[in-house]
């Protein structure tokens, strides 16, 4: 039984596809040579890789078997061809990390400089994603690795801790809130917030949160960055919740209150997330590493 490379790409080709046609246009060959590439395989195996109908074809039982080994192939094919292109002169290795909003915000800036100061062929794409989202990227490979909340369910992914994330409560000074010590979200859902930009990790996240409690926030105003955040509710023109990270790094300057949050889902452990710790590459190992503080 021999199948080549070009064989199991065709053959994922027509899968994503639904198509032979369509699938053998992707891999860039004609469609009687496709077709014959097809019933070569076919007869190899002598058993149908494909159903057709109506609505395109869809792979038999057979056919998501040599699907399943056909990914595993090509994969490891793209891997080896990454790690073989860090060899040459001046190849940078791209690591690929998906973090949520405190992870991005307030804990990797200095660890990822340290990082990159120390290993000059090696650059990061970061994305800021909610942590759901950052789960599903890493199990499919669209992410080498990931910093989620351990409020999310992770599946198979190894994890390691990273940091403890716990967020805060901030108010004017002269708030009616400021002279409370502890308070939930429930207690403060009916109040006006300011926020950070719709579509950040923290800002889905909270509005999940404030949800689940029965009562959605209600945001006078979205801001960019935690200081302007900070800045607005020093003016009175709101309350917000943030990293406490940030409320300590803001209020010496500010005219702020702090209030810690009791609800459960305030602190939340950060975890650094990978599908297999030792299939990583070279420069993803350093990193993990780095960031586990081994």
């Amino acid at each position: 039984m021999r199948f080549d490379l070009i064989d199991l790409r065709l053959f994922l080709y027509i899968l994503e596809t639904g198509s032979i046609t369509h699938g053998a246009a992707r891999a860039n060959m004609s469609l009687p040579s496709a077709s014959a590439r097809l019933r070569g395989m076919e007869e190899t195996l002598g058993m149908p890789l494909l159903e057709r109908g109506r609505r395109g074809v869809e792979s038999t039982a057979t056919g998501d078997t040599l699907a399943h080994h056909a990914r595993l192939v090509l994969g490891q094919i793209e891997r080896m061809q990454r790690e073989l292109g860090e060899h040459q002169d001046g190849a940078k290795a791209c690591i690929r990390l998906w973090t949520n909003t405190a992870a991005i915000t307030e804990f990797l800036p200095s660890a990822i400089g340290v990082f990159l100061r120390d290993h000059p062929n090696v650059q990061i794409d970061l994305k800021e994603r909610p942590s759901s989202e950052t789960v599903k990227a890493v199990l499919s490979g669209a992410a080498e690795i990931g910093i989620i909340s351990d409020a999310v369910e992770h599946g198979a992914l190894h994890t390691l801790p990273f940091a403890v994330d716990k967020l805060v409560l901030v108010t004017s000074r002269d708030d009616p809130l400021a002279t409370r010590r502890r308070v939930t979200l429930a207690e403060v859902g009916g109040r006006d917030f300011i926020g950070l930009s719709t579509g950040s990790a923290l800002h889905t996240y909270l509005g999940e949160r404030a949800l689940l409690s029965g009562q959605p926030l209600t945001i006078r105003a979205h801001m960019r960055t935690f200081e302007n955040v900070c800045c607005m509710v020093e003016q009175g023109a709101g309350i917000a919740i943030v990293p406490a990270t940030a409320a300590k790094r803001y209020r010496g300057t500010l005219g702020l209150r702090t209030i810690e949050l009791t609800d459960a889902w305030a602190t939340r452990q950060l975890l650094l997330c990978m599908r297999d710790r030792h299939a990583l590459r070279r420069p993803e190992k350093a990193l993990v590493r780095h960031l586990a503080g081994q």
